[in-house]
């Protein structure tokens, strides 16, 4: 793939495959949802190699480390090369079981819950929770 000295932060992320089009990287940096030490860049920033972004897309956030320059989109394989996710492990764990709760469900027709049932429903809850936080 080609390499080049100076490339735009929203022509990399997309040619890293972190957003879908080039206009989609361009508006995440003007909205402030891409960062290099905690400040906002314009999508004309120069990319250097060893720099640290981090990057909020929709509930999803990512921290990168430039590895390499990517001139132009590339498979997943390849991209892989040119970036390193340095995303904190606690981060993305505590996000993935946030939304890993009991879905509980009652049968349609059963009328509303009793007291009884409510003291069920809230001990399972707070099991899971205990449970989850550990």
């Amino acid at each position: 793939m080609a390499e080049k000295e100076k490339l735009r932060i929203d022509k990399y992320l997309w040619a890293i495959r972190i957003f879908k089009t080039r206009t989609l990287a361009s508006d995440a940096c003007k909205a402030g949802r891409v960062k290099l030490d905690n400040q906002n860049i314009k999508p004309s920033h120069e990319v250097k190699v060893g720099e640290t972004y981090q990057i909020s897309k929709g509930i999803d956030r990512k921290v990168l480390k430039v590895t390499g320059l990517l001139e132009s989109r590339a498979d997943a394989k390849t991209v892989i090369n040119f970036y390193q996710d340095i995303t904190p492990v606690e981060q993305t764990q505590a996000f993935k079981s946030m939304f890993h709760a009991p879905l509980l469900t009652r049968d349609r027709g059963t009328g509303r819950p009793t007291k009884r049932d409510r003291r069920e429903i809230d001990e399972l809850k707070d099991d899971f929770f205990e449970k989850g936080s550990n």
